[in-house]
């Protein structure tokens, strides 16, 4: 070879050389276009769903752009690790960033015509997640966006340790089923926790990072069978397998837990929902340090609630057993006849206000098309007890009938000390009946649960105690009297007709004596008993009337359960709480809550309306309590029914726990007609009865926090009145009567 060949070999030899030295140093100066600065890849962005946790450290839901939560490589096991390694990326923990041996074996492969695999390491597939490439690039655009993906290799091997990378690519990767990041695929497919997986469902979820919707167990369980076994012959040729293992493993079905996370199903959805309304209002009013809002979609927030998973089991569980039973007797009440009969007016309402009736009536269709459209029978979805759903054939015009008829139930549980909400059951079904009836500002009459409130007054105010006796007689309000501002005379009816003799305060509110209720109204103001309620935590109008004696004023159940709070503890009101702190994403604590406590009554009036409402479960309206469901130990309550049975209530207590309940229909015209199935101890207490016969079932830690062996703190000095009425009650036929009927 001359010189001058020589010459001009070495000279294109280096200038390819220097060619490609500049390109790189180009490319990495952003002079061919945008690279991310050692402030991205120090913090890269990517967006997290923000956590709702439990307070027995259970993530009951989340909100999300992107189902997306991080894990630690320490809560890698080992299986998913090696199937990665086995399947992406061999040689991870030797390379650089860029394995030039793969990339070699690439070039070889391509031109003899024998590929085996590709040359991408596991961090250059994270840096293409972390910065994602432009759709629609030319070749030559992939080429320039290829070389910049081995640039942010290289520099996120200067900045994270193997462990970090291998890590944060798992934390990036999309899977299906909106599940983004192992640790959220790993709840979605198998149910369980990623240190949880056992080898063949790590295979399983490492086998769709080829091609997450190809290789989705759940809609191609063929496929993805076929690339999971591929991923465990990879672990075997890797030696992280035997052949012994590999073989089993092979003949394993795929045996998936699926859990969708989705807005609508899962644990507590409407406590879920008033949370997230809830946090838009914090974000707006709480900024980040760099000023501005945080996002809870993207920014990974961790929502620390009071809500105990196994109490909202356990009152989801309630609800939906009893109201099956419940609406199956609802069902046959009405059989043969049209509950909206009496109620034209409200049914045209309801009809018209469907949104397919609005939008055929916007497209200027006349009603008698719509009503053809409408009564026709189509295939549709339902709301149904058996699954949650069935598939029937029925006309729009009925479907809507059928679900204005569905009863709904409010549950809410909490702790009276610490304010803490442990159970929020909203509804029967958040998909099908999105209206929360716990929430605060889902208000229903409330009937004779506001009757305590008039006794407390009376006992504090005029110095009754529970054994003082009233005459059982017809009380008139009349309209002269300044102290009511009524328009005409007044007159409440006991519900059962009967009236003579006298009752004392105890025997009265054990069986929801309206005619005792009016005359302690009467010996007062309406303001006083209004004054006692909102320092009491209620916050909803209530007017200045005689009549909210026997419970005419309109209150949610959240605040009924915050108010009842103040008998079980010893006259102190406790505001319920439903989130103890909120923590960024690293696990910065952003703020924390305690409960507003409130001291409304002094030890010994709060103790005397104990007395009157432990009566009401021994011997009143709600001894079923104890007869029908063996409900022992220290109860106090409430039953409560609105005159026409549109709204069925219990509030009753423990020591350890307080809760409520509502049931109804969301018209208030569609209801039981009778006191025998609309009453509200007919309708609401099952429900209650129901979740505290699981709680005192539950062994995992209810025995010692939720107990029948504690009982009500009494006052420390003693009382210098009588609690025992029982010579006085003895023989009164009023304690049979109200124990079926307010």
């Amino acid at each position: 070879m001359n010189r001058s060949v020589l010459i001009w070999f070495w000279s294109l030899f280096l200038a390819g050389l220097l060619f490609v030295v500049a390109l790189f140093f180009c490319i990495g100066a952003g002079w061919l276009g945008e690279m991310p600065s050692f402030e991205q890849l120090e913090n890269p962005s990517t967006a997290h769903s923000t956590q709702i946790i439990s307070t027995d450290n259970v993530v009951i839901g989340k909100f999300y752009l992107q189902n997306r939560s991080d894990i630690a490589f320490a809560n890698l096991n080992e299986n998913v690790r090696h199937a990665l390694q086995a399947t992406e990326d061999i040689r991870f923990f030797e390379h650089t960033g860029v394995d030039l041996r793969a990339l070699l074996r690439v070039i070889k492969g391509a031109l003899i015509g024998d590929s085996q695999g590709g040359g991408s390491t596991i961090t250059q597939q994270l840096a293409k997640n972390l910065f994602p490439r432009e759709k629609n690039q030319s070749k030559f655009q992939l080429v320039f966006r290829k070389l910049k993906e081995w640039i942010i290799a290289v520099r996120l091997e200067r900045s994270y340790t193997k462990e970090e990378i291998m890590a944060m690519y798992l934390n990036t990767v999309e899977f299906s089923d909106n599940a983004f990041g192992i640790k959220s695929a790993a709840f979605t497919y198998f149910g369980k926790p990623v240190d949880s997986l056992r080898v063949e469902e790590a295979a399983v979820l490492v086998g769709m990072l080829k091609a997450p919707y190809q290789f989705n167990p759940r809609i191609h369980p063929k496929a993805s069978q076929q690339r999971r076994n591929v991923v465990l012959d990879q672990m075997y040729r890797y030696d992280y397998l035997n052949r012994e293992s590999r073989d089993s493993l092979f003949k394993l079905p795929l045996a998936l837990d699926f859990h969708p996370d989705t807005h609508t199903e899962g644990m507590a959805p409407y406590f879920r929902e008033y949370l997230r309304m809830w946090l838009k209002d914090w974000c707006a009013k709480n900024l980040k340090p760099d000023g501005t809002k945080w996002n809870i979609y993207k920014d990974g927030l961790k929502i620390y609630t009071t809500i105990d998973s196994r109490l909202q089991r356990h009152a989801e569980e309630a609800q939906y057993e009893t109201l099956k039973e419940i609406q199956t007797t609802f069902f046959n009440y009405w059989k043969g006849k049209d509950p909206w009969k009496d109620f034209p007016n409200e049914w045209r309402a309801t009809y018209h206000s469907c949104a397919r009736y609005k939008e055929m009536k916007a497209e200027g269709k006349s009603d008698e098309e719509i009503d053809r459209v409408m009564k026709t029978p189509v295939k549709m979805r339902i709301f149904s007890y058996e699954g949650g759903q069935k598939d029937t054939l029925m006309s729009p015009y009925d479907s809507i009938r059928y679900h204005r008829m569905i009863l709904q139930n409010g549950f809410m549980a909490m702790d009276p000390e610490s304010g803490f909400v442990r159970a929020w059951v909203g509804g029967v079904n958040y998909k099908y009946f999105q209206y929360d009836h716990v929430n605060i500002n889902t208000k229903r009459q409330i009937g004779s649960t506001f009757k305590p409130f008039v006794y407390t007054v009376a006992i504090r105010d005029k110095g009754y105690s529970p054994c003082f006796r009233v005459p059982n007689q017809l009380v008139t309000f009349e309209k002269d009297d300044p102290r009511f501002g009524l328009l005409e005379d007044w007159t409440p009816h006991n519900s059962d007709g009967k009236y003579g003799g006298t009752l004392s305060l105890k025997q009265a509110l054990a069986n929801s004596i309206n005619t005792v209720s009016a005359y302690l109204m009467h010996e007062m103001t309406p303001d006083a008993v209004v004054q006692l309620v909102k320092g009491m935590g209620v916050k909803s109008e209530i007017p200045n009337q005689p009549s909210i004696c026997l419970g005419s004023a309109d209150i949610s159940l959240f605040e009924m359960v915050g108010a009842y709070s103040t008998y079980a503890n010893n006259g102190v009101h406790t505001e319920p709480l439903f989130i103890t702190r909120i923590e960024d994403k690293n696990g910065n604590v952003l703020q924390d809550f305690v409960a507003q406590k409130n001291e409304v009554l002094d030890e010994q009036t709060n103790f005397m309306m104990v007395e009157l409402l432990r009566g009401v479960t021994l011997n009143g309206t709600a001894v079923r309590l104890r007869y029908r469901y063996k409900l022992m130990g220290d109860l106090m309550g409430k039953t409560g029914t609105t005159q026409n049975y549109s709204d069925g209530w219990f509030i009753g207590c423990t020591p350890d726990l307080i809760a409520g309940s509502w049931v109804g229909c969301d018209d208030r015209y569609i209801r039981f007609n009778s006191m025998q199935y609309g009453q509200g101890a007919s309708t609401a207490l099952p429900i209650w009865a129901r979740f505290f016969q699981k709680v005192y079932a539950d062994s995992t830690n209810f025995k010692n926090d939720v107990t029948t062996t504690h009982r009500f703190p009494e006052p420390a000095e003693k009382l210098n009145v009588d609690l025992d009425c029982s010579k006085a009650d003895t023989g009164s036929a009023w304690r049979e009567q109200g124990s079926e009927y307010e």
